[in-house]
Protein backbone atom coordinates (compact mmCIF):
# COMPACT_ATOMS: atom_id res chain seq x y z
CA UNK A 1 0.00 0.00 0.00
CA UNK A 2 2.07 2.95 -1.40
CA UNK A 3 1.20 6.55 0.47
CA UNK A 4 1.66 9.55 -2.07
CA UNK A 5 2.69 13.01 -0.65
CA UNK A 6 1.44 16.60 -2.02
CA UNK A 7 2.46 19.74 -1.57
CA UNK A 8 -0.73 22.59 -1.69
CA UNK A 9 0.82 25.99 -2.73
CA UNK A 10 -2.15 28.09 -1.36
CA UNK A 11 -1.88 26.73 2.26
CA UNK A 12 1.95 25.51 1.68
CA UNK A 13 1.07 22.43 3.69
CA UNK A 14 2.26 18.76 2.88
CA UNK A 15 -0.42 15.94 2.58
CA UNK A 16 0.13 12.17 2.93
CA UNK A 17 -2.35 9.84 0.82
CA UNK A 18 -2.45 6.22 1.74
CA UNK A 19 -3.94 3.78 -1.25
CA UNK A 20 -4.88 0.45 -1.19
CA UNK A 21 -2.51 -0.10 -4.61
CA UNK A 22 -0.41 2.26 -6.87
CA UNK A 23 -3.52 1.74 -9.72
CA UNK A 24 -6.51 2.82 -7.41
CA UNK A 25 -7.52 5.76 -8.47
CA UNK A 26 -7.93 8.90 -5.85
CA UNK A 27 -8.09 12.67 -6.35
CA UNK A 28 -5.99 14.34 -4.27
CA UNK A 29 -6.85 16.93 -2.34
CA UNK A 30 -5.24 19.30 0.57
CA UNK A 31 -6.35 18.18 4.18
CA UNK A 32 -5.64 21.33 5.64
CA UNK A 33 -7.62 23.89 3.01
CA UNK A 34 -9.13 21.10 0.60
CA UNK A 35 -7.66 22.65 -2.45
CA UNK A 36 -7.50 20.23 -5.38
CA UNK A 37 -4.09 22.19 -6.79
CA UNK A 38 -2.23 20.02 -5.10
CA UNK A 39 1.71 18.95 -6.73
CA UNK A 40 3.08 15.59 -5.62
CA UNK A 41 6.01 15.40 -4.12
CA UNK A 42 9.13 13.07 -4.02
CA UNK A 43 8.34 11.33 -0.11
CA UNK A 44 11.16 11.19 2.47
CA UNK A 45 12.30 7.75 3.32
CA UNK A 46 14.38 6.18 6.86
CA UNK A 47 17.36 4.52 6.18
CA UNK A 48 18.58 2.19 9.42
CA UNK A 49 22.14 1.68 9.81
CA UNK A 50 23.53 -1.63 11.70
CA UNK A 51 24.64 -1.52 14.62
CA UNK A 52 28.03 -2.14 13.48
CA UNK A 53 28.00 0.90 10.97
CA UNK A 54 26.98 2.89 14.06
CA UNK A 55 29.57 1.23 16.37
CA UNK A 56 32.06 2.30 13.39
CA UNK A 57 31.18 5.32 12.74
CA UNK A 58 30.59 6.43 16.55
CA UNK A 59 34.34 5.16 17.07
CA UNK A 60 35.42 3.17 20.36
CA UNK A 61 33.61 4.03 23.14
CA UNK A 62 35.61 6.37 25.72
CA UNK A 63 35.84 7.46 29.34
CA UNK A 64 34.79 11.22 28.30
CA UNK A 65 33.13 10.38 24.57
CA UNK A 66 32.60 13.50 22.22
CA UNK A 67 28.57 15.24 22.75
CA UNK A 68 27.67 13.61 19.72
CA UNK A 69 28.50 10.30 20.96
CA UNK A 70 25.14 9.48 23.03
CA UNK A 71 22.78 11.08 20.46
CA UNK A 72 22.39 7.68 18.88
CA UNK A 73 20.94 5.74 22.18
CA UNK A 74 22.84 2.77 20.69
CA UNK A 75 25.72 4.05 22.07
CA UNK A 76 24.83 3.89 25.38
CA UNK A 77 26.61 1.55 27.72
CA UNK A 78 29.24 0.60 24.93
CA UNK A 79 32.37 1.52 26.88
CA UNK A 80 30.73 -0.98 30.17
CA UNK A 81 30.47 -3.36 27.70
CA UNK A 82 33.84 -2.79 26.54
CA UNK A 83 35.52 -2.96 29.73
CA UNK A 84 33.83 -6.43 31.13
CA UNK A 85 35.11 -7.47 27.83
CA UNK A 86 38.75 -6.47 28.06
CA UNK A 87 38.79 -8.04 31.24
CA UNK A 88 37.18 -11.45 29.76
CA UNK A 89 34.36 -11.08 32.55
CA UNK A 90 30.10 -11.89 31.66
CA UNK A 91 27.98 -8.41 31.84
CA UNK A 92 25.66 -9.27 34.66
CA UNK A 93 22.33 -10.06 33.30
CA UNK A 94 21.04 -6.89 35.40
CA UNK A 95 23.31 -4.50 33.95
CA UNK A 96 22.28 -5.71 30.30
CA UNK A 97 18.70 -5.34 30.98
CA UNK A 98 19.49 -1.81 32.06
CA UNK A 99 21.62 -0.84 29.16
CA UNK A 100 19.33 -2.50 26.49
CA UNK A 101 16.52 -0.55 29.08
CA UNK A 102 18.00 3.14 28.56
CA UNK A 103 18.76 2.34 24.56
CA UNK A 104 15.06 1.89 24.38
CA UNK A 105 14.55 4.94 25.84
CA UNK A 106 13.75 3.66 29.78
CA UNK A 107 15.28 5.52 32.13
CA UNK A 108 16.80 4.12 35.54
CA UNK A 109 14.86 5.63 38.39
CA UNK A 110 17.45 8.39 40.13
CA UNK A 111 17.87 9.69 36.36
CA UNK A 112 13.64 10.01 36.56
CA UNK A 113 13.63 11.75 39.69
CA UNK A 114 16.53 14.75 38.18
CA UNK A 115 14.15 15.03 35.51
CA UNK A 116 11.85 16.36 38.08
CA UNK A 117 14.30 19.03 39.32
CA UNK A 118 14.64 22.76 38.97
CA UNK A 119 17.83 23.63 37.53
CA UNK A 120 18.74 25.96 40.21
CA UNK A 121 18.08 23.40 43.10
CA UNK A 122 21.06 22.85 45.13
CA UNK A 123 22.09 19.33 46.05
CA UNK A 124 24.00 18.22 49.78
Amino acid sequence: MPVYEFFCPTCRKKSSFLTMSPSSPFEPKCSSCGSTDVARVISTFAYHKSINTIHEESGEPSMFPSPDYYKDPRNIGRWVEKKFQDMNMELPSEIQQKIQAAREGELPEPVKDLQSASPDASYH
